[in-house]
């Protein structure tokens, strides 16, 4: 008996429109013009109006010390630009990671404290980066622990390298399969228009680049952008009315690794519990999945979220993703089939949610994995991680 909740809060909720702005490494525009494009997009996507827009959700949904142009704008700026008169309106940053508001939506609707929910996520990192290089950009965050910043631990390429070079230690993992996710990710980049990377990449490209923090380079760590995404939250019963195939939440799994610090980390699987959750609020299977978008701010997370679910074994992830014959289009389990956030650019969780529901749509274009009807989502890192099963509509 799998334990599946008889009762779940997904089974209400149901993905009706999708939208993004314009995308690239600089724009130059303010997020508050980029988020009303990509909210008008998913509404108009959605076969609705603002006026049916009950609900307002956003990671972070304000400011954050985690530097220029990570944010957006905040809830009030975009209810108050729109003309929105939301009951519901909630921001988080703690938590799932980015999936956070996306559960706070579901949650909402679930319990009929609204019936359409507005999902939003923008960043204008690229712009806002290249204004203040050479400043605090490349500063560590606000409130780092004392004791590791003193040691230079820091910024984030160094903590997730420890991870990488611990993986290596105990696994034998090879920089030649860590490559793997960049050059894929890049592949899938060249047949998305919105991509900011999509020059070729090779082996020799990636073995080259710059050392970052070893054995991270700088093709290992994902590429700041400008843009916003939108996604639509709904109670099933718009499903019948919806104008474009509706996404199904099948299963959410959201708990965090046992201890928040890399050098706590007892696994190196940040989102083991979260993945084992959610796989409990569900009859499907790994091998039920056809395409995932996992989260490569950094390369090796990606394959750690491949061992997490269960793709492959603990430590097995170097062989899984070999040669990238099995996470490309085509393969067994395609990944990241927009560029990821190494190529296609850091739009954060959302991004990949937006790409998973163009795979279920079957409205990937030239990208599109065939026949897919399950995607998985995963995002985040120590602590804030979540994962989510998603399912094709009917129609």
């Amino acid at each position: 008996m799998s334990g599946r909740p008889l009762d779940k809060f997904e089974d209400d909720v149901v993905i009706s429109g999708i939208g993004q702005s314009a995308i690239g490494p600089r724009l130059g525009r303010s997020p508050l013009s980029l988020t009303i494009d990509s909210i008008t997009a998913a509404v108009d996507d959605a076969g609705l109006s603002f006026d049916d827009v009950d609900g307002l959700t956003s990671y972070p949904g304000g400011g954050t010390a985690f530097g220029p142009g990570f944010a957006g704008p905040s809830l009030a700026d975009i209810y108050d630009a729109i003309g929105l008169e939301p009951a519901f309106l909630m921001g988080n940053f703690e938590g799932p990671a980015q999936l956070g508001p996306i559960v706070n939506g579901c949650l909402a609707i679930s319990g009929r404290l609204a019936r359409h929910v507005v999902v939003y996520r923008t960043v204008t990192e690229g712009s806002a980066r290249m204004a203040v290089r050479g400043s605090h950009a490349d500063q560590p965050a606000a409130g780092a622990p004392e004791w590791i910043t003193a040691f230079g631990g820091g910024p984030a390429p160094i903590g997730y390298a420890l991870l990488a070079q611990r993986h290596f230690h105990d696994y034998g993992t090879s920089r030649q399969q860590l490559a793997q996710i960049a050059l894929t990710a890049r592949a899938h980049a060249r047949l998305n228009p919105s991509a900011v990377l999509r020059d070729p990449l090779t082996l020799q490209d990636y073995l080259e680049a710059r050392m970052i923090a070893d054995p991270l380079c700088l093709l290992d760590c994902d590429v700041y952008c400008d843009g916003s995404t939108a996604i639509v939250l709904s109670h099933v019963e718009h499903a019948a009315d919806a104008p474009q195939r509706v996404v199904h939440f099948e299963a959410m799994g959201l708990a965090p690794p046992p201890r928040s610090q890399y050098a706590q980390h007892v696994d190196l699987q940040p989102g083991r519990r979260a993945a084992e959750g959610m796989w409990r609020r569900s009859d499907l299977r790994p091998a039920d999945v056809d395409v995932a978008g996992l989260y490569d701010g950094f390369s090796i997370l990606a394959m750690l979220w491949l061992e997490a679910l269960g793709f492959c074994g603990p430590g097995e992830s170097g062989a899984f993703v070999e040669g990238g014959t099995r996470i490309s289009l085509g393969g067994q389990l395609p990944i990241n089939t927009n560029g990821g956030q190494l190529s296609g650019g850091r739009l954060h969780g959302l991004g990949f949610v937006h790409e998973m529901c163009l795979q279920l749509r079957g409205q990937a274009g030239d990208r599109q994995v065939k026949d897919a009807r399950v995607a998985a989502v995963a995002v985040g890192a120590l602590p804030y991680v979540g994962c989510m099963l998603l399912r094709a509509g009917d129609r």
